[in-house]
């Protein structure tokens, strides 16, 4: 249809609603954020979120930014207020070995698919962060840095790395040695040390450059837990 969507004239305020306020204004709301946790790890989930917001800004909400500039606290004290006050949210689990078949980027083009598709309330319009998400619905918009731009990608980065966090926190119970509850399953130092110590997990990327001479030394498979069970979360979410 010709003049669609139509023109979006951002007027100047401060906050990280300007954007989603501006597309409500014109008749394209409700708008949903979506966010990652885990693209670069090489052990672990990668888990997505997407969020919609009340239209009007909410005082319980005024801490709202990039889940990586909040501390670990503040993240844990946002999440229920999030999960409570969002009009919906979905978080997508994509456990290792489906990273491994189909590669992290189609992982995390379908996860943002899945997210957006299992809201409760259907977005008018949907901000992702950093990179263009073919297959929504809906009209969208990739967001540099949308994670410290807008208010509903902020909460979706929030709600993935928290989840994603318990998760990790969890398997360190499960998978003794590795750290997780420390790095993450980011590629630290410690964690290299572990993997080269004892070998791949079940929660390893096998496809990943750094994993993948672990795995043919000999050590593969030295400690492992059921996939499902180990990547098992509450809560709203799907994989």
């Amino acid at each position: 249809m010709a003049g669609w969507p139509p023109r979006v004239v951002i007027r100047k305020s401060s906050g990280l609603r300007t954007l989603e306020a501006t597309l409500i204004r014109s008749g394209l709301g409700p708008v949903a954020g979506v966010d990652e946790a885990g693209r670069g790890c090489c052990a672990g989930p990668l888990v997505i979120a997407a969020c919609v917001l009340a239209p009007k800004a909410q005082s319980a909400l005024a801490d709202l930014n990039d889940s990586k500039k909040l501390t670990e606290k503040a993240r844990e004290q946002l999440y229920p207020v999030i999960t409570r006050l969002a009009l919906a949210w979905q978080v997508v689990v994509v456990p290792a070995w489906e990273i491994d078949a189909i590669g992290i980027h189609v992982a995390n083009i379908e996860g943002m698919r899945r997210a957006v598709a299992g809201l409760a309330q259907p977005p008018g319009y949907v901000l992702t962060d950093g990179f263009r998400v073919p297959g929504i619905p809906v009209p969208s918009l990739p967001v540099i840095g949308g994670d410290a731009a807008a208010a509903c990608i902020a909460a979706a980065s929030i709600l993935a790395k928290v989840t994603r966090d318990r998760m990790m926190v969890d398997l360190d119970g499960k998978l003794p040695g590795y750290g997780f509850a420390g790095h993450k399953g980011y590629n630290t130092p410690e964690h290299m040390a572990a993997l080269a110590e004892l070998g791949p997990s079940s929660e390893h990327r096998m496809s990943w450059r750094n994993v993948v001479p672990t795995a043919r030394s000999g050590q593969a498979g030295s400690i492992m837990v059921d996939a499902a069970e180990a990547t098992g979360t509450g809560g709203r979410s799907t994989r």
